[in-house]
């Protein structure tokens, strides 16, 4: 895809947008990931890198696919696409992770650095989510469940794998805690630290978590191992440990389980997400594919303090399509 890319120098003061970037979106955002990090690593100063890839994505376009983008006057692009374009857009994407990765190798700041993969939602149209069923816009563990990789060196041992359930809003307590700090005591976070859990081989706690979608009138909470899942009316309770694929409704096998969840679900005020502390979580919305990396290298409780303040006000507007063109 060829679009208009923000050059990333915003000045979010005067709210002047400069707008002259060419290229394939992934590969840009890759290019300005290295430069940020290589200007952190010359200053020697502690950073949060929050980086949003939209690949893979609609309009479902490779890096060698300008053609395609001119063509595309939907941005939903429901008559493009393909699983060789799904895959080409994957390859770039991940090529550009690498190139990150390698990035913070030759600045010496790889050991010292979180690094954080993980998503916005499950698969859509041409991805592959077995063993689960569902997509995106469904609640179906298919449209819910995403990857989770980190890699911390020292701390965290490679190949490890956590049978925790983690949600998204758990990153932010976790590289607070990481960088020796602790959210504002004004704006407590809905997460929980995950520290012990990704450096430890602590035995997994059981959680409680809310969700909902418009569409179909959606809504579930999985507690523990059973899930309450309601889609157009029609109401399931489903053990994801045994049954991974949410085949086997157990709503009458177990139903004081069944009718716990529901209400426990009910109990929940329709605007917002809870989470097990019975605080108030509203809904957010990501861009597909983010990696987060955190520089723990000096000053660690002023960085989590500017990261913050960062956060609320560095929201930087791309457009969907992936290839940068002017007009």
């Amino acid at each position: 895809m060829y679009c208009r890319s923000p050059d990333l120098r915003i000045n979010f003061t005067s709210r002047r947008y400069r707008v002259e970037r060419h290229g394939y979106m992934t590969n840009l955002l890759g290019d300005r990931a290295l430069q940020t990090i290589e200007g952190y690593a010359k200053r020697k100063e502690p950073f949060l890198l929050s980086l949003h890839f939209t690949a893979p994505h609609w309009p479902w376009e490779g890096p060698d696919d300008e053609a395609e983008s001119k063509r595309i006057r939907d941005i939903f692009d429901r008559d493009g696409g393909s699983q060789n374009t799904y895959a080409a857009m994957v390859q770039s994407l991940d090529a550009n992770i690498g190139r990150v990765l390698q990035a913070l190798d030759a600045s010496g700041l790889a050991s010292n650095t979180i690094v954080i993969l993980t998503s916005d939602n499950g698969g859509e149209r041409f991805s592959n989510v077995w063993p689960f069923t569902g997509m995106k816009h469904e609640l179906l563990e298919g449209g819910i469940r995403i990857p989770a990789i980190v890699r911390w060196p020292g701390r965290i041992a490679p190949g490890t794998v956590s049978e925790q359930v983690i949600i998204t809003m758990d990153w932010m307590p976790t590289l607070l805690a990481a960088a020796g700090t602790s959210p504002d005591a004004s704006y407590p976070s809905d997460g929980e630290d995950l520290g012990q859990v990704l450096t430890t081989r602590t035995e997994a706690h059981p959680r409680k978590l809310c969700w909902r979608y418009k569409a179909g009138s959606q809504r579930a909470i999985r507690d523990g191992d059973r899930k309450y899942l309601r889609v157009a009316g029609n109401e399931f309770l489903f053990d994801l440990v045994r049954d991974p694929r949410e085949r086997a409704n157990l709503k009458d096998r177990e139903r004081d389980v069944f009718e716990r969840l529901k209400s426990d679900w009910e109990l929940g005020t329709p605007r917002c997400y809870r989470n097990g502390l019975g605080r108030r979580i509203m809904p957010t919305r990501a861009i597909s594919w983010l990696t987060t990396m955190a520089s723990l290298t000096q000053r660690p409780r002023r960085m989590a303090t500017q990261s913050r303040s960062r956060l609320r006000s560095r929201k930087l507007s791309t457009g969907r399509n992936l290839f940068a063109r002017s007009e």
